[in-house]
């Protein structure tokens, strides 16, 4: 296949418009799936796609067409040029439009190889899959599940003459375990950036004693219950929390960050403990791209005239005040403050040491969850969610679990949890259960909730 900088330089070339910006994503995979003890498929694949961003000016403003397309040869570069070329043509003009990002320092490795990844990344994880397949059909359980892992490697370049690239390496674990007659199901999973970090035996570990637990059944009534959320359901709440702080919608008074006054919260306390929610590129394990990379417009969140500029760490609440709020290098021109794009990590950190048995064990009453799942907004004034529980909630007394209870439906804010959270504990890198196809780069802490929403009891398992 043609370089994909010469796919950016060729691209470039061709265009007419006023303004140009090529993205490449060279995307490699390659995966395990495996069900009923034994593994079913294995692949590896690769793909590539270019997006093509070009501006056009007139005395109306600037209108913008972006058009994404798979690209493999030279062939095909002029064509996609000029469809997006056509589509800025026909184009109202752009609420987000900005001047493109102008050249600045990096030390990017433009010249290099796109990075792959390969089969060859499960060289020591597969054989451990093989010997817990052994294991646990001995013992009459199953495990169900998948592993995957991604390098992407992204390239930027525009007409102004910038150029960046970045190399993403990104993989999860998600295994089920379930007992022989399906009446108990357990869950588990893990990201990770490689594989030589795969920690099959704590997950198993985990699985084995969830399923231990739920051979005790408990029916319990809806209510308000103290309860333990995991990292992995702290992560699927926050990322809601994250994707709806758009400086322009609190300003126009149409999200939970949005104050009486008409202004916005920045400046408030949303925790009464010390925590902290942040992001940065750099973040051990959880490094992500330093720069824009915007293949569509959001004008509240993310604008494709934003491509290329650098993205720095950001704290979003420190000490439990509303640091700051997203904002598009054009609506912070207009509002008179800084630039904030979004980050692809999210951190909470409240100081806490204890880990999640630490905290079963001060548990009195309570319950401990697996995860969340089917999240849905109810509304988006206060960020009222709605959603379910899945594969494992707990009743845990006087410091220890006695067994599975049924299944809830729960209506909680994460605005209004941030308030009401009464203990923090260690945190660490995390996969979203909910959110795991579109965010994973999450590293949280499980916390106690004193009084947890479960609106319904629910029939799923």
């Amino acid at each position: 296949m043609i370089a994909p900088q010469q796919i950016c330089e060729d691209a470039l070339t061709a265009s007419a418009a006023d303004g140009c910006v090529v993205l490449v994503a060279d995307h490699s995979e390659t995966n395990l799936r495996w069900a009923l003890n034994s593994l079913t498929t294995n692949g590896q694949m690769r793909t590539r796609s270019v997006t093509v961003v070009s501006t056009r000016r007139d005395r109306g403003g600037t209108s913008v067409g972006v058009v994404s397309r798979p690209v493999t040869t030279a062939d095909e570069i002029v064509p996609l040029v000029r469809a997006a070329e056509v589509a800025a043509a026909g184009a109202e003009r752009a609420e987000d439009a900005a001047p493109l990002v102008e050249p600045y320092h990096c030390d990017d490795d433009w010249a290099g190889e796109p990075a792959t990844t390969s089969v060859s990344v499960f060289e020591r994880f597969a054989p451990e899959l093989a010997r817990a397949f052994v294991d646990w059909r001995g013992r009459d359980r199953q495990l169900f599940g998948f592993a995957e892992h991604q390098l992407t490697s992204y390239f930027l370049a525009s007409s102004t003459g910038l150029r960046r690239r970045f190399d993403q390496p990104d993989g999860r674990i998600e295994i089920n375990g379930k007992a022989a007659d399906l009446t108990r199901s357990a869950w588990a999973g893990q990201h990770l950036a490689d594989f030589g970090g795969a920690e099959l035996g704590l997950l198993l570990g985990d699985l084995d004693q969830r399923l231990d637990w739920a051979a005790t059944r408990i029916e319990l009534p809806a209510g308000r219950y103290e309860t333990l959320l995991p990292p992995t359901a702290v992560a699927d709440l926050m990322l809601d929390a994250y994707w709806t702080a758009s400086a322009k919608d609190a300003e126009e008074g149409r999200n939970v960050y949005a104050a009486r006054d008409g202004g916005t919260r920045i400046g408030q306390r949303l925790a009464d403990l010390p925590l902290r929610l942040y992001s940065d590129p750099t973040a051990p394990g959880l490094a992500c791209p330093p720069f824009v990379l915007a293949e569509s417009s959001d004008s509240a969140l993310q604008s494709v005239f934003d491509n290329g500029a650098p993205v720095t760490p950001a704290d979003w609440l420190r000490d439990g005040v509303l640091t700051d709020l997203v904002r598009t290098r054009a609506h912070a021109a207009s509002t008179g403050r800084a630039f904030r794009p979004l980050v692809d990590n999210l951190i909470l950190d409240g100081g806490g040491a204890a880990t999640l048995p630490d905290m079963v064990a001060a548990t009195e009453r309570g319950l401990l969850l697996t995860c969340l799942w089917y999240i849905r907004e109810v509304d988006p004034q206060t960020l009222l969610l709605t959603g379910l529980t899945r594969d494992g909630v707990f009743l845990v007394e006087n410091g220890r679990v006695r067994g599975a209870v049924n299944n809830f439906r729960f209506n909680e804010s994460p605005i209004s949890l941030l308030h009401r959270i009464t203990e923090v504990g260690r945190t660490e890198a995390t996969l979203p259960r909910e959110m795991s196809d579109y965010f994973r780069r999450t590293a949280m802490p499980p916390v106690r909730v004193p009084d947890f929403h479960m609106s319904t009891v629910s029939p799923a398992s």
